[in-house]
């Protein structure tokens, strides 16, 4: 039997490789401003070359769509973008010519960039100084017939191919459905485990990650720990004997076109052979916990591991302590495992009190930055509902309120729970620190979009 460490283990899932609500809602802003750059850049462009190019559907891909994005020290994210045209709106220019012209539109935005925008060959590319990036991929649509219920979609590649422009996240909402949120959790792993050593250099994408751990999701066991490791060996098992990945949608066209694709399949391959060998001495009957933690670290390479070694056993296995705090929050992915976040939500959060009248939070903390550095008061309240949405319909809002820091875990307060509140929400700033409020939209038991707004409180003057 496979030694226990099941709890250190989902630890370390929700500490460091989850990537924050702060960060995730930093990502989103950074998509809105450039999908706005793009916006303003084609007006312009439309001016100069007296042609009218209109955005038709913005949507949002890759891991920030399925949910599956994980922490990364270098910053290393992807913000996939998809940008839908009208086939009418771009007549009979080539998907090269395309590519170019939306180049040329989004290098008029973003002229304080050290890079200017990358033609790929799938899409434009627009590199930040702090290492992430944003990829717009270019689609056009249109309708076979007038009575056709849905656009029939093409993407801007080396040409203009058929392309289901959703199909990919609606594929992996229903496979959590069917498999669970843990199928979530070994995508998120796997991608954790590929960028634990800058020395491998690159791997095989998060794309053909999630179609891998989907095809060998080993969900004979009941621990995370052991599901995670089953999969991973199920994994080099079948890319010992086929390195080629087909998508699951698109009529199965092949993610592994080119050699070098097969090259990192095979590096993946061997990297974590390699490194679940570390992880024998987990069936071993002699296992000890010190043991378990030493094979756990020596696979991930990650500081949380060693950190668990270092510590005293006695204070890692007692049952409370002086700082401990209930793990009250609520994460909205397993509550509706099936997230396509394919709309935005925008949150209106006004502040009032102690003679303030009812003000909008950035108006406030703007305004008053010199009395209470960023911050607002205790013992004012908070109002939010939602500003604005893309999104047509909805069944139901839900709420989390997040607090964050020392004084939350002293008061044993940090609250979090996801709940159906209506429309608008009220609540106090009772305590100092960086706290948040998320809202989610949920359409057919789907959560279709997140809306996030920082709510800092600070001492009273």
């Amino acid at each position: 039997m496979m030694y226990d460490c099941s709890k250190e283990f989902l630890k370390f899932y929700q500490r460091h490789v989850v990537l924050p609500a702060e960060q995730q809602n930093h990502l989103r802003k950074k998509r809105r401003l450039n999908i706005n750059r793009l916006k303003k850049g084609l007006e312009e462009y439309n001016e100069e070359k007296g042609t009218d190019f209109k955005i038709a559907e913005e949507r949002i891909q890759g891991s920030m769509a399925m949910h599956t994005i994980v922490q990364n020290d270098s910053n290393d994210f992807d913000i996939d973008v998809g940008i839908v045209f009208e086939a009418d709106n771009l007549a009979d220019r080539g998907a090269e010519s395309i590519r170019n012209m939306f180049r040329n539109a989004l290098e008029r935005k973003t002229n304080t960039f050290t890079d200017e925008p990358e033609v790929k060959t799938s899409c434009v590319r627009l590199k930040y100084s702090e290492g992430y990036h944003v990829d717009f991929a270019i689609f056009k649509r249109h309708k076979e017939y007038e009575w056709d219920d849905e656009f029939t979609y093409e993407h801007a590649g080396n040409k203009w191919s058929i392309r289901d422009i959703k199909a990919l996240e609606e594929w992996f909402s229903q496979k959590i459905k069917e498999k669970g949120i843990e199928l979530r959790q070994l995508v998120r792993l796997s991608k954790m485990f590929c960028k634990s050593r800058d020395t491998w250099g690159t791997m095989p994408s998060g794309l053909i990650q999630t179609v891998i751990c989907e095809e060998l999701f080993d969900d004979g066991h009941e621990r995370i720990d052991e599901t995670f490791y089953y999969t991973m060996k199920n994994i080099v098992h079948r890319l010992s004997y086929n390195l080629e990945v087909k998508a699951p949608v698109d009529n199965n066209r092949l993610l592994t076109t080119r050699q070098i694709d097969l090259e990192l399949m095979e590096r993946w391959k061997n990297k974590l052979e390699s490194c679940l060998k570390k992880l024998d001495v987990l069936f071993d009957d002699n296992c000890t916990y010190k043991n378990a933690i030493t094979a756990w670290h020596d696979f991930f390479n990650h500081s949380y591991w060693k950190d668990i070694q270092d510590s005293s056993l006695n204070e890692l296995l007692s049952t409370k302590k002086s700082n401990d705090y209930d793990k009250t929050e609520q994460f909205i992915e397993d509550l509706y495992p099936a997230i396509n976040e394919k709309y935005y939500v925008k949150i209106d959060c006004r502040v009032t009190g102690k003679g303030f009248s009812l003000i909008p939070i950035t108006k406030y903390l703007e305004k008053f930055d010199s009395r209470f550095n960023k911050f607002i008061p205790s013992n004012f309240e908070v109002r939010c509902e939602i500003d604005e949405t893309n999104c047509p319909s909805y069944d139901k809002v839900l709420w989390k309120v997040k607090n964050v820091g020392n004084e939350a875990k002293k008061r044993n307060c940090i609250r979090g729970q996801i709940e159906e509140r209506g429309k608008s929400i009220t609540e106090p700033t009772s305590f100092v620190g960086p706290h948040y409020i998320e809202c989610y939209l949920i359409k057919d038991s789907v959560c279709v979009a997140i809306g996030h707004v920082d709510v800092p409180i600070g001492e009273n003057n």
